[in-house]
């Protein structure tokens, strides 16, 4: 039993073998290589931090995911890091802080203490892109188009996208007079669209008719059409909450100028990140499969308490979740060549130059069985050189 259990590992997560390690691999450089393309300069966090630097900006929606330990040299609470975003946040506002926007990326697996969305795993490979230091429509746009071109580059070409705005929800909690204890009940309530529960909440806060019945039809303002219906649902809104409406207008025309086959839904009661977002927000869909591919959105604030706060939007998603989710690799890898164990300089020259032109040559391992498979090329001389022959004919 004992033998048994040291091969099991903990729940949620796993270990990646090949040639799933290799897809991996292959998908990380073309993502890499497509942000570079677009202006983005790579970063890399660290797996560990101070826990207030990982949970800054967040509120209490990192808290529980994050595992916490004890640093032995300096007694402070250290977090296992459970998102990048705070981090990097930390690295425009304290390292670079650049006058002009700044396009980052990353990549680099998180640890949760608890499965999440993404591909049920508690150790995603979270890779994503951020921009800081523009607070426009533009900027929301540029995400959510590099979101998609993260999906097709992995194959994913039948995504949807869904749409809402957290400052809806927050200017009406705050035209109904809420106190932040009754606003996150609501809040709780408004995210399971539990409509009884909601309906007893705001009559026990004593809300005015006018701003309850907004309050209530959130939950029902979801689907293709739910900001037209929004118009007259939220008539009697004051002024913030019609600026967030008129920039998730804007950012859906936009939306569809640029990507005009893609599928878009919105939900205004839809509130990821509520307590640190602070505007658009959004997640990507496949159909039949019931967990987000792909999230985001805006949080300008995230960067005050490292003395520079700034405009910023940005998105993540999970390496293993989009290959879970990607068609499988069309073409067969090609076969592997054997080469003789031998220092022969011209073995080694034909070595060389079909390593460089991307195969990959395996040199036999004396008394070793032959692990390459049937198709096999082998390496086999022929006169002064060396070539390459079936490994059913050498």
């Amino acid at each position: 039993m004992m033998s048994e259990e040291r091969w099991r590992l903990p729940d949620g997560i796993d270990e990646v073998l090949p040639p799933e390690a290799a897809r991996l691999e292959s998908l990380r450089r073309t993502l890499l290589d497509l942000y570079a393309g677009w202006g983005y300069e790579l970063v890399i966090p660290p797996f560990i931090d101070y826990l207030e630097s990982l949970l800054t900006g967040t509120g209490s929606d990192l808290d529980l995911k994050t595992f916490k330990l004890t640093d032995q040299l300096s007694g402070r609470l250290l977090g296992v890091r459970a998102d990048m975003t705070p981090q990097v946040a930390r690295m425009d506002a304290h390292r670079l802080r650049r006058a002009a926007p700044t396009r980052l990326c990353y990549l680099g697996t998180v640890l949760h203490t608890r499965s999440d969305g993404f591909a049920g795993t508690r150790a995603p490979l979270q890779i994503g892109a951020e921009i800081f230091g523009h607070d426009g429509v533009e900027s929301d746009v540029e995400i959510l188009r590099l979101l998609v071109a993260t999906l097709t580059a992995a194959g994913i070409d039948n995504a949807y996208l869904d749409l809402g705005h957290v400052g809806i929800y927050r200017a009406l909690a705050a035209q109904a007079q809420l106190d932040r204890v009754q606003e996150m009940a609501l809040f709780e309530a408004l995210q399971r669209k539990a409509i009884p529960e909601i309906r007893a909440l705001i009559e026990r806060a004593g809300v005015p008719s006018a701003v309850g019945d907004m309050l209530l039809a959130l939950p029902e303002l979801n689907g293709d059409d739910a900001l037209a219906r929004a118009d007259a649902a939220l008539a009697r809104a004051d002024a913030p909450v019609q600026q967030a409406l008129a920039r998730l207008r804007a950012v859906a025309d936009e939306i569809a100028r640029w990507l005009p086959e893609l599928s878009v839904h919105f939900d205004l009661g839809e509130l990821r990140g509520y307590t640190y977002k602070t505007g658009i927000v959004f997640a990507a869909f496949v159909p039949g499969w019931g967990l987000e591919i792909g999230r985001g959105g805006r949080y300008d604030d995230i960067g005050r308490v490292f003395g520079r706060s700034r405009p910023a939007v940005g998105f993540s998603t999970d390496l293993k979740g989009l290959i879970a989710q990607a068609p499988a690799p069309a073409a067969a890898p090609q076969p592997p060549v054997l080469a003789p164990w031998s220092t022969d300089p011209a073995l080694q020259a034909a070595v060389a130059r079909l390593r460089g032109a991307g195969r990959r040559v395996v040199y036999r391992l004396p008394g070793a069985a032959d692990t390459a498979g049937p198709h096999a090329e082998v390496l086999v001389a022929d006169g002064d050189g060396w070539v390459l022959r079936p490994a059913a004919e050498a």
